[in-house]
């Protein structure tokens, strides 16, 4: 967990968890092949280093189908409007395929005719982000994505200079195709910490590093339990996060209009790099800047700079044919939740 200090982990195996997790989504409503790609989310997030959107997700999921939250029985339906702009109807389900639909939508319309606008509406949770634009990435798109709209819901971040939680966590992600070791992918909350993180940790009973969180009178605290106790999470970079997730809400909720069942509202634009530069060209370039910038010196407490999406890539090539680490007591609530809820095997 790279995030948080667990020292009680356990090692399981890729399949076993996504089998587990697949067994828990059918369980709950979702159709086998849906089922079959959130648990391969899942998994694959968890290798690549990004535990928040890993199998501790299946805790959350599972949940929100049996209670009403999701939708488990959706399928995201696309509803074309013009050459260059759709929209995707998650129809309350869980965001991961309506979020690959309409990055994949997206990259293949800005291929065909330079760019494309989709708004994807009423969807559950996204998983990892990185996943999407780096797949449009290197079909040869720039691509931008964020999503917001249901602060009434989602009240979770302060906004800078204040203490009670309004806004959701209003993610983005940038990606563009970069040099010899593949797109460069920006995928951020703008909260200090993804929300994932904050359910991390208090599933798997260990405190959150200073910085994230405050409590319910605006104290700083590194304990999860006062962030659900009516605390907030704090914004990334003081304003910088709090400007970003202002306009994410005003596109979810004052453009894109009320969300009508899920998470958030999504905007997805994608736009094809090579009406500008031809790719050999583009990746030569975009080599010299990442390169000078992997050789620069780094700082007293790191060991090396490091290009936005590469760390995860690199994670996902060396644990791909390993074990999964994660913490004994999210393993055990799965494995009891798997229990409870799913049938005999």
């Amino acid at each position: 967990m790279s995030k948080l200090h667990v020292e009680d982990t356990v090692e399981v195996a890729p399949d076993l968890a996504a089998e587990t997790a697949r067994t828990l989504f059918v369980a709950a409503g979702a159709p086998a092949d849906v089922a079959d790609e959130i648990a391969g989310h899942l998994v694959e997030a968890e290798q690549c280093g990004v535990a928040s959107h890993g199998i501790v997700r299946t805790l959350q999921y599972t949940r929100e189908m049996l209670d009403g939250t999701l939708n488990p029985e959706a399928r995201p339906e696309i509803l074309g409007q013009d050459d260059n702009r759709f929209t995707v109807q998650a129809h309350g389900g869980i965001g991961i395929p309506a979020m690959r639909v309409a990055h994949e939508l997206a990259a293949k319309q800005a291929v065909d005719k330079g760019l494309a606008a989709v708004a994807v509406l009423g969807a559950g949770h996204t998983g990892r982000l990185g996943a999407f634009g780096e797949g449009a990435a290197k079909k040869g798109c720039l691509t931008i994505a964020l999503g917001g709209g249901n602060r009434k819901r989602w009240r979770m971040v302060a906004p800078y200079g204040g203490r009670d939680a309004l806004l959701p966590t209003n993610p983005y992600c940038i990606a563009i195709p970069g040099g010899d070791r593949g797109p460069v992918v920006l995928d951020i909350a703008t909260s200090q910490a993804a929300g994932g993180w904050i359910y991390a940790a208090r599933a798997a009973g260990v405190d959150l590093p200073v910085g994230l969180i405050v409590d319910r009178d605006g104290n700083p605290s590194r304990n999860p339990g006062d962030y659900f106790d009516g605390g907030a999470i704090l914004p990334k970079g003081g304003p910088l996060g709090y400007g970003l997730a202002l306009i994410a809400e005003l596109v979810g909720e004052a453009m894109l209009g009320p969300v009508p069942k899920g998470e958030i509202n999504w905007l997805v634009l994608a736009l094809n790099c090579h009406n500008y530069n031809e790719a050999p060209m583009m990746q030569a370039a975009a080599e010299e800047v990442l390169s000078e910038i992997r050789a620069s010196t780094p700082a007293s407490d790191h060991e090396q700079v490091l290009i936005p999406g590469e760390r995860e890539r690199d994670a996902l090539a060396k644990s791909s044919h390993g074990p999964l680490t994660v913490p004994r007591r999210i393993w055990t609530a799965i494995q009891a939740m798997e229990q409870d809820f799913a049938p005999p095997k």
